[in-house]
């Protein structure tokens, strides 16, 4: 056993010096320490354990940009239907091969690619996954907006970055979309949807909803796939002029055109549209402030019959135990998009409570990552 060097900071009362945790924190931070830790088998483990996950977060940014190349090159489309050797990608990609060497063995290195037999290169389930899960190589091409919006982190956080993601989302600022803009918004939204539809619908049973009114329901998608899952649902889409007509064609295609409405507007300045007994409102509020969400949430309390359901689904914080999807990932995208603001399960709730809902369910998140449900009634 390796001797504790004699030279340790020494623990004091809690007076000045910040008690135990100031002193362990200024322990571990003593590079004495840290080389009798790396070194003692009692610590080692920790110390490289602790090492690698500095490291990792240190390398996170080469990560996603691997990702992001494989993704720009559609290696995953090439290789879908057999594997291809370093020099076959290096023409296909119109990319050097010694350059095409260096992005295989990094994929490789991230689970991303693997090596089969006689050189060749071809795709693990994660890496195959990119190909089959709608709307993630859009969501991977679309995250270069984001990145540059993070560029400066020290400014991104004093609020003094001008960032491409409040132009991207142009619509939280008032309604005005060119078309370009409009389709662009429609489809993207409507391919990252497919998930969260999937996980939504896993979680709420819509069996006793005799008509489903979507705030904010873009091109249709939440309501494409409830309408096929529940052949009796009557669909009412609400969404901004711009954007609402795109739904038509997905409704045809889904089979549900018959029984489907679609309703142009804006909940910023219009009323929200009554005659259904259940409204959905899919990654909706962390688009917005907290003054739009407790107007948008009163003007569906005011359209929904008494008993009527509000459902919400969209990925949210941790409360008060961080998590990595909620308070990392999303919080800083809905930061970067100006009026954004992700928020923990108990403070939907309590805006919810403040419009006169009752709470009556918030199912365990079935992929915390793609989004979380919680339920409300309007009091009778």
């Amino acid at each position: 056993m390796t001797d504790v060097p004699a030279d340790m900071p020494v623990a004091r009362g809690r007076g000045n010096s910040g008690g135990f945790a100031g002193w362990n924190a200024r322990l571990i931070a003593s590079r004495r320490f840290q080389k009798w830790a790396a070194g003692s088998f009692l610590t080692r483990r920790i110390v490289r354990r602790e090492g690698e996950a500095l490291f990792d977060l240190l390398a996170g940014f080469c990560h996603s940009q691997i990702l992001s190349a494989l993704v720009q090159f559609e290696m995953p489309g090439k290789l879908m239907n057999a594997p291809m050797t370093a020099e076959e990608l290096s023409v296909q990609c119109n990319v050097p091969l010694d350059r095409m060497v260096i992005l295989v063995r990094a994929a490789t290195a991230l689970g991303l690619l693997k090596r089969k037999r006689g050189g060749k290169i071809g795709l693990t389930r994660r890496s195959a996954a990119l190909v089959g899960v709608p709307g993630l190589q859009a969501m991977i091409r679309h995250h270069d907006i984001l990145y540059r919006d993070l560029a400066d982190p020290a400014a991104f956080f004093r609020g003094e970055t001008e960032t491409e993601l409040a132009s991207f989302w142009p619509y939280v600022f008032g309604g005005d979309m060119e078309p370009r803009a409009a389709a662009a918004y429609s489809d993207l939204m409507a391919q990252s949807l497919e998930l969260v539809a999937d996980d939504t619908l896993r979680s709420v049973d819509l069996s006793n909803v005799k008509t489903l009114l979507d705030v904010g329901g873009g091109s249709g998608a939440f309501l494409a796939a409830a309408g096929r899952e529940f052949p009796h649902l009557n669909l009412m889409l609400f969404d901004l002029p711009e954007v609402a007509p795109s739904a038509q064609p997905r409704f045809e295609r889904a089979g549900v055109a018959g029984r489907s409405t679609i309703l142009g507007g804006s909940f910023l300045n219009d009323p929200i549209p009554s005659g259904a007994d259940a409204i959905s409102l899919i990654r909706v509020l962390y688009d917005h402030s907290d003054s739009t969400v407790t107007a948008l949430l009163a003007k569906c309390f005011d359209a929904l019959p008494a008993g009527g359901r509000l459902i919400i689904s969209e990925p949210m914080l941790g409360g008060d135990v961080p998590e990595r999807a909620g308070d990392v990932y999303f919080a800083l995208y809905t930061l970067a998009m100006k009026t954004g603001k992700t928020r923990s399960l108990l403070e939907i709730k309590a805006l919810c409570e403040a419009a006169g809902f009752e709470i009556s369910a918030s199912p365990a998140p079935f992929r915390p990552f793609i989004t979380r449900c919680l339920e409300a009634r309007k009091r009778l």
